[in-house]
């Protein structure tokens, strides 16, 4: 399994009609896209934890989940996909994106 993971900061400017303009974008990615085998959302937390300070700004994480890396360069190609990236540039003040290979603890070992 791929974890395809994004850090979201919005431009704090945003508009409410360009904020549901993203939000379409992105529900029709994942509507459309068959690849996207699964999709979480959550919005940032903050409680004084030490590990807080010194962060990058992201109040927003979204964890795309795909059987293997083909279906994530599917998904990446797809018009759908390259609609959003596109607000991305436009909405986003910043982004981290990462793609993970997921699975049980023994992924650690790679650690060692």
């Amino acid at each position: 399994m791929i974890a395809h993971v994004a850090l979201l900061q919005p431009k704090p400017e945003l508009s409410s009609s360009e904020r549901a303009a993203f939000l379409e974008a992105f529900e029709r990615a994942i509507r459309d896209i068959p690849e996207v085998r699964a999709v979480k959302v959550g919005a940032r937390v903050t409680h004084s934890a030490g590990y807080e300070q010194g962060m990058p700004d992201a109040d927003f994480l979204v964890v795309l989940d795909f059987d293997d890396l083909e279906s994530l360069r599917s998904y990446l190609a797809h018009p759908s996909h390259q609609e959003l990236g596109t607000l991305f540039g436009r909405y986003l003040s910043s982004a981290l994106v990462y793609d993970f290979e997921t699975g049980g603890t023994e992924l650690l070992r790679r650690f060692t």
